[in-house]
């Protein structure tokens, strides 16, 4: 099993649950984070970093957000590896509450 970053991670990209992975699964889009699946070891030390609640087990993704299950795996293997926090979007708080926000990933 593995864990899942959904869509409210997009345009905010807060990256304080890069510090605490122990396996360095994350991967750093241009406006949000990914989970490599293949790295993931499910230890959920993530889930409660995450200030938008992006991150969930991926038994526990909704079906609405079942997409992003794919998308991590596909994003995953473009995207490069980040192991700091750096600062989120300049506009990550004016994004971090609104909804269906998927026609705004950048790949």
């Amino acid at each position: 099993m593995t864990h899942i970053v959904t869509e409210s991670c997009i345009r905010c990209r807060y990256t304080d649950c890069v510090d605490v992975c122990p396996v360095d699964c994350f991967r750093e889009g241009p406006n949000m984070l990914v989970i490599d699946p293949d790295e993931c070891i499910d230890c959920a030390v993530c889930i409660p970093e995450c200030p938008v609640e992006a991150i969930l087990a991926e038994e526990d993704v909704p079906a609405e957000q079942q997409k992003f299950v794919e998308l991590n795996a596909e994003l995953a293997k473009l995207w490069p590896s980040i192991t700091r926090t750096k600062p989120p979007l300049a506009d990550a708080e004016d994004w971090k509450d609104v909804k269906e926000k998927l026609q705004h990933l950048e790949r």
